[in-house]
């Protein structure tokens, strides 16, 4: 289970069990979802239609998304993928795949501009700058956010509270969580769960990315 102030991998927690598909919810509200999916190899998740885009991440592996929209398109371990909306879109694995399902209900600010179909990594929408912490939105909606943030190796937030549940995923690099008054190391390939108005601070050890999603109520 997983708890609010603790450093966790959702890989370690999430490996797939042999001929099967498995999906746990891990943040969710009334319209978006966050789940991660563990499909073990030579599975598959038939063709469904959608009204809203879907941003599929994979953490683990290698998974196949197909659609008459986009045709086949491979994403690797590091990658995402924006799903077309109003189209039957599946997914299937060869080798196994642990990867995230972020299902905003309907997307408010997408600045990437980032195409359906199109494969990109979230490291690589944000730069490094000296003495900086950069952000970019990748998507809001009434009731969840989602954003990217690098910071130069030094830097770091001071002690803040979320306005509603949140998660960071440590994208590279390594930084100091301060969460209600506990240090917690976190590196790239772990994540992290803040309770709604839980007071939390980051301190960039290394030059540090990291993903955040936040429920808005």
């Amino acid at each position: 289970m997983i708890t609010p102030g603790n450093v966790f991998s959702i890989v370690k927690e999430n490996q797939p069990i042999e001929g099967c598909t498995v999906s746990r919810e891990l943040l969710s509200n009334v319209k978006d979802a966050v789940i991660v999916f563990a499909m073990a190899a030579g599975t598959d998740i038939s063709a469904e239609t959608y009204r809203q885009p879907k941003l599929l991440w994979v953490l683990e592996g290698e998974l196949t998304i197909y659609s008459s929209a986009i045709g086949e398109v491979n994403v690797q371990a590091g990658k995402a993928c924006w799903t077309p909306k109003d189209v039957p879109v599946g997914t299937r694995t060869e080798k196994g795949a642990v990867y995230l399902e972020i299902a905003p209900e309907r997307t408010e600010v997408m600045s990437t501009n980032i195409k359906p179909g199109e494969i990109f990594t979230l490291a690589s929408l944000v730069p490094y700058q000296t003495d900086a912490i950069i952000n970019r939105d990748i998507f809001q909606t009434p009731t969840m956010k989602f954003v990217v943030m690098s910071f130069d190796a030094g830097t770091g937030l001071s002690e803040h509270a979320a306005p509603g549940n949140a998660m960071v995923f440590a994208l590279e690099g390594e930084a100091t969580i301060t969460y209600e008054g506990v240090d917690h190391v976190i590196h790239a390939g772990e994540e992290m769960l803040f309770a709604k108005n839980g007071k939390h601070a980051v301190k960039a050890n290394t030059q540090f990315k990291m993903a955040l999603l936040i429920t808005l109520e």
